[in-house]
């Protein structure tokens, strides 16, 4: 009983710094620390802290004990590794070791980030991630999917969506679990695999209105996105990721949610009810 008071009011006094802290994940992380009694220090642009200006990082980590790592462009962009190792190193030499970087799970151009955490000194984690279901309700399909049509470029491979406020329990598992994850990469998805035709279909009888999936080749839709107005070097970086993460490398599901958490993770049938029942695919 000792023991179990002195862990609790360790894991009360610390402070965790949390990047991202307005985004899909970042979000949840932030709620799940709390909930687990942690003191967060929300790092975004809106609280002073800018990950493309190195003079705001300092202010932010002072005095933290932890941070959760989620890189605001894409984490295999050629400018990810620069700036995770960088703020890693300056986190470090604050005092502030322990760190856990969210990553993409079967990106080969997130390595480098990776890399760079690693060497860094700090007692790190790497919680690489399948696709989030949160992208067809938050994210960049969303505008499709109220439209009644998701047209993307996964053909038919199989992915075994993860939900993000399981990436957020396990985030906060690792950071008040002591050392037992420190130096893993842990690969966390959803528990079963899913294609995205079918994840449509899912999500259309969830909603209770008819929505159909087109894949279309990646350079297509690299190209519609440029003509959407997003700049060509960020359309080519995803054409490329895209090319990688849809070639069937990512077509099984893992374990590592329940080793960490103890309980298998959330199925997508249940986000699908859920953010239907909030109107997220409402016209």
């Amino acid at each position: 009983m000792a023991k179990n008071t002195a862990d609790t009011a360790n894991t009360r006094a610390m402070t965790v710094v949390v990047t991202g802290a307005s985004g899909r994940t970042g979000s949840r992380v932030a709620g799940a620390a709390r909930a687990a009694g942690l003191t967060v220090r929300a790092a975004s642009r809106a609280r002073g802290f800018d990950w493309e200006d190195p003079t705001t990082w300092a202010e932010t980590l002072r005095d933290a004990d932890a941070a959760y790592l989620m890189y605001p462009s894409d984490i295999g962009s050629p400018a990810a590794a620069e700036g995770v190792g960088a703020l890693a190193r300056e986190a470090v030499g604050l005092g502030v070791r322990r760190l856990v970087l969210l990553s993409a799970r079967g990106e080969d151009q997130a390595l480098p980030a990776e890399e760079a955490l690693r060497s860094s000194g700090a007692d790190w984690t790497v919680v690489r991630a399948a696709w989030f279901a949160q992208n067809f309700s938050e994210g960049p399909l969303v505008e499709g999917m109220r439209q009644g049509e998701l047209v993307f470029p996964a053909g038919e491979v199989k992915e075994p969506f993860i939900d993000v406020r399981d990436i957020a329990d396990v985030v906060t598992a690792v950071l008040t679990s002591g050392n037992r994850f420190t130096g893993r990469t842990l690969e966390v998805t959803g528990p079963r695999l899913l294609s995205w035709r079918e994840a449509v279909a899912e999500i259309s009888a969830a909603a209770g209105r008819p929505l159909t999936y087109t894949p279309v080749p990646t350079r297509a839709y690299g190209e519609a996105l440029t003509g959407f107005g997003v700049p060509p070097e960020e359309a080519e970086l995803l054409i490329e990721v895209f090319d990688t993460l849809m070639d069937g490398r990512n077509a099984h599901v893992t374990h590592d949610v329940h080793e960490v958490l103890g309980r298998e993770p959330r199925d997508f049938a249940d986000f699908a009810r859920q953010a239907a029942a909030a109107g997220a695919w409402r016209a």
